[in-house]
């Protein structure tokens, strides 16, 4: 190999060297460490001046530079979990002079994404699909006579879903020529990491110690009695070293755990893992923040960042902040708590993002996190509301889409009063498509039982959510990411009347009938039109006797909502008129049917048409094609 002369001028002369993994692969193995330092710099230095994930992309720069190293990717198969760990591999694999618009509208994504690079596999941005994904490419790999390899790179958070031990019971069974990594960073179950266990990895993973073990298998396979007396003896010693028993249960050749900061370790682990065949399971241990000691001290707040200097660190804000939704939420979780000891507190291991800290501080006994376990956390909801209890569920829109048949069969079927509080609905803003809340009021309005609300602003999300927790069935109180109109609540635990809807503004000709986090943009273009607003607050069920009001006194109804097209709100709007034969015309305004990519939300609401001046042209222009098409007849 051709080493890369280093210049002392220039910090990342190195990295500046890599335009894709052939680059990195030319490079000696005593210079890998030195670009893995670069890589780290660059990534402190550029997440601060967009925002993204950080934390977790700085714990797998070695294990990036190793994987890219040792493996013949894009050939080899790489794929990453969920994708908040990608930032390394994406600066790799040609895309690190993109890295000043990540997130941004034109930019590139925050996870990995098919068609932004060849060396994106598979794209990703929720959990623990990654070994399913891998066995499909190795499985793939198999049928057509190819001799490349698929690797899966897996957090323990992940791990924790059903999902990846679905992946892991096929693979172990099929036989597959794959390799999961498991990438730990919190699991307490992990011994300490240092010399011997680097030592006794390699050794494990080495040629000599699988020849033996697999010519032992064929010596005693003339023996069952004896082949399962070494089997069980080769556990018990590997026990000794490794918590790899489970995984070998699964049918899969473990190693580890192995420290994931350490390329002397990790290459030649990865290079005789390269040559082994059938299914292996890597054991890592790397640490959050690895290299950025703020993010190291407090990983959890350098997660997912905004802008900030490296220098400095995130500074607390000056003041209070803007008040969000999510914080109304926690603020109501708590005082209903207080009112009710009948409240249980549930969230699939999104505490600080669904706003339960508090919750979680001040009611310990009555808060459950289950981890990254959608499906779960909805049923064993549903379990505790048979026994007379009322579990909250605080929830992303996006991961609610995960746990679609536990609503509909646990919850729903039975009509147990389970409270979803679904938040980032609508358009998240910079994680794009995997994670925009773009379809729950369609696929939630559809399931009997349901009650559907969503708020105008920060006030009436807490009514909702009280008027939610008053119900005797399953209801869902969808509210956006971020804040509203500054509305601030009362400490009431007040409610609202279920189905009856908010005449905001009595206008002419036109009535704009929005739904929740559109009400505003409404309002603004309804003066504008002089035309009727008005707050939906229900999209199940509906305020049928308002409708037909208006259809009576209005040439033309225009839902508003920020929401799948098809099958949303305005669908049900049309559908009440067609049923009592109302012949009024009807706009239908939301998102549109294909993914809405990542960029800053208000910059997305424009131009999709759904902000003030999107929804007074589409009106305009609505009308004047109604005027064409009369003066035609």
């Amino acid at each position: 190999m051709n080493a890369v002369k280093m210049n002392a001028a220039n910090p990342l002369d190195l990295l500046e060297s890599i335009n894709s993994p052939a680059d990195l692969r030319a490079l000696e193995r005593k210079q890998l460490a030195q670009l893995a330092s670069e890589l780290r710099s660059f990534l402190i230095n550029s997440v601060s001046q967009t925002g993204g994930h950080l934390s977790s992309n700085l714990g797998t720069v070695e294990l990036t530079i190793a994987l890219h190293y040792v493996f013949n990717t894009p050939e080899d198969r790489l794929v990453w979990d969920v994708g908040h760990q990608c930032y390394p591999h994406k600066v790799l694999t040609g895309r690190r002079e993109g890295m000043d618009r990540l997130r941004m509208r034109g930019g590139i994504a925050g996870f990995p994404k098919r068609c932004e690079s060849e060396y994106d596999t598979f794209g990703v941005g929720h959990s623990s699909t990654s070994i399913s994904a891998a066995l499909g490419m190795a499985l793939a790999a198999k049928h057509k006579g190819e001799a490349r390899k698929a690797i899966a790179v897996i957090g323990d958070g992940a791990m924790s879903a059903g999902m990846a031990f679905e992946a892991l019971n096929n693979a172990g069974v099929a036989d597959a020529d794959m390799l999961v990594i498991l990438n730990d960073n919190e699991m307490s179950i992990s011994p300490p990491v240092g010399a011997l266990n680097n030592i006794l990895t390699r050794l494990m993973s080495g040629k000599t110690f699988n020849v033996a073990r697999e010519a032992g298998r064929h010596m005693l396979g003339f023996a069952p009695p004896l082949l399962e007396l070494a089997r069980r003896a080769e556990e018990h010693v590997k026990g000794m070293i490794a918590p790899g028993t489970l995984f070998e249960e699964f049918g899969f050749h473990y190693y580890g755990p192995i420290d994931g900061h350490n390329l002397d370790a990790l290459i030649p682990t990865l290079e005789n893992l390269r040559g082994l065949k059938g299914p292996k399971f890597l054991h890592v241990i790397t640490k959050k923040g690895q290299g950025y000691k703020l993010a190291e001290a407090d990983p959890i707040l350098y997660h997912g960042v905004a802008k900030f200097a490296p220098g400095e660190g995130i500074l607390a804000a000056k003041g209070p902040g803007k008040l969000t939704y999510t914080q109304v939420f926690g603020d109501w979780l708590c005082d209903m708590a207080k009112a009710d000891d009948r409240l249980i507190g549930i969230t699939p291991a999104m505490r600080e993002g669904s706003g339960m800290v508090r919750f979680a501080n001040e009611h310990a006994d009555r808060y459950y996190d289950v981890g990254i376990a959608e499906q779960h956390a909805v049923t064993f909801a549903a379990g505790l509301a048979c026994e007379g209890l009322k579990p909250v569920v605080a929830i992303y829109s996006t991961f609610l889409q995960r746990a679609y048949d536990q609503l509909i069969h646990d919850v729903a079927l039975q009509n147990l009063p389970v409270i979803f509080a679904v938040d980032r609905g609508g358009l998240v803003g910079a994680d794009g498509p995997t994670h925009h809340g773009t379809f729950d009021l369609s696929f939630t309005a559809c399931i009997p039982n349901m009650v559907v609300m969503a708020p105008a602003d920060e006030a009436e999300c807490r009514r909702m959510l009280s008027t939610a927790y008053s119900l005797d069935g399953p209801s869902m109180v969808r509210y956006p990411r971020g804040g509203g109109n500054g509305v601030i609540p009362n400490t009431q635990l007040d409610t609202l009347p279920v189905g009856k809807a908010e005449i905001r503004r009595r206008g002419q000709g036109v009535a704009l009938l929005a739904f929740g986090s559109l009400v505003a943009a409404a309002e603004a273009a309804g003066n504008e039109l002089d035309a009727s607003v008005v707050n939906m607050r229900f999209i199940k069920p509906l305020d049928v006797d308002l409708i037909i009001e208006l259809a009576g006194n209005h040439s033309l109804l225009v839902s508003i909502e920020e929401n799948a097209v098809i099958g949303g709100a305005g669908s049900e709007i049309e559908r009440v008129l067609a049923e009592r034969g109302l012949n009024v015309a009807v706009l239908r305004l939301g998102l549109p049917d294909r993914f809405v990519d990542h960029g800053e939300q208000g910059q997305l609401l424009a131009e999709l048409g759904l902000d003030k001046d999107g929804i007074v042209r589409s009106v305009r222009e609505r009308l004047a094609n109604q005027i064409t098409r009369q003066n035609s007849q």
